[in-house]
């Protein structure tokens, strides 16, 4: 593995108050967690402005086992690690994979899901053809076939223009592996390049496949699909897990064991299957 307008002025108001997590006789008690808010359906900003999915179940339920009173606000996604740093709220939960660079700046919990990503094209088009159908590879366990892999799509989009968020691990992939081959247009959300891939001004989109079944899922893209090869690891990540500050380690295992126990009671699973209707939950 995860953007909004008017609503982001809001929350980075609210934002702007002092936000390290409360705490009464040493123990916290409250807690602020920011999400994107535009990152259908791990985060997304539902009817009557009020924040929806996975991620907000998820934290929610964390929330309760860890016995603290928590408020989620939306922070837009390129701010979203500074702000933190900047001490305007306690932890990230936006869909952001645990990465080696991110971890140079801030630290990771365990992770609560496991995802790979895709890419998506019109079902007709000459791109779908080339790619050929869905297919899986760990770019840490199978280096060999992820070099081919990768070489098939360098050849099926050479000199189309794929759409990415900035950003994000996803940019991170296209810029190691694909650039040079491929005219790559980074964008602010997923749903700027979902509106330029549905008006035919980019080829195709690259993102976390949970996330693209949310693109595909809208009226709009019934003529699209994912298609060719799919990766996970590597570049991409260990999981997704909550963004903390490197000094937040009582918080670190508060959330490890609300995380652990969400996994093992099914929790994790029934979530995911609600809202991206497959189990992210992570193995091992």
């Amino acid at each position: 593995m995860k953007k909004l307008g008017r609503l982001a002025l809001v929350a980075v108001g609210i934002a702007m108050a002092p936000a390290l997590a409360h705490a009464q006789a040493g123990k916290v008690t409250s807690l602020k967690i920011a999400t994107e808010g535009a990152y259908v359906p791990w985060n997304f900003t539902g009817a009557g402005g009020k924040l929806e999915g996975f991620e907000i179940d998820l934290a929610n339920d964390l929330c309760k086992r860890m016995s603290v009173s928590c408020e989620i606000v939306a922070q837009d996604w390129d701010g979203i690690i500074p702000a933190l740093a900047a001490k305007k709220y306690d932890a990230i939960m936006a869909g952001m994979s645990i990465t080696d660079k991110r971890l140079e700046t801030i630290d990771f919990t365990r992770p609560y899901a496991q995802v790979s990503n895709g890419i998506v094209v019109a079902k007709s088009s000459a791109e779908a053809k080339a790619l050929g159908p869905v297919a899986q590879f760990s770019l840490t366990s199978q280096a060999t076939e992820s070099e081919a892999a990768v070489a098939k799509i360098r050849e099926a989009l050479k000199g189309k223009t794929l759409g990415v968020q900035t950003s994000s691990s996803h940019s991170n992939f296209t810029d190691k592996y694909l650039k040079g081959a491929v005219e790559i247009r980074e964008y602010k959300t997923t749903e700027q390049y979902d509106l330029d891939l549905a008006a035919g001004r980019i080829d195709a989109v690259i993102g976390d496949k949970t996330a693209l079944q949310g693109t595909l899922d809208k009226p709009e893209f019934k003529d699209f699909a994912v298609a060719g090869p799919g990766f996970s690891g590597g570049i991409l990540g260990r999981g997704v897990g909550v963004g903390l500050r490197k000094d937040s380690q009582e918080l670190k295992a508060m959330f490890d064991t609300a995380i652990g126990a969400a996994i093992a009671d099914g929790t994790v699973k029934k979530l995911a299957e609600k809202w991206f209707k497959v189990d992210v939950t992570p193995k091992g």
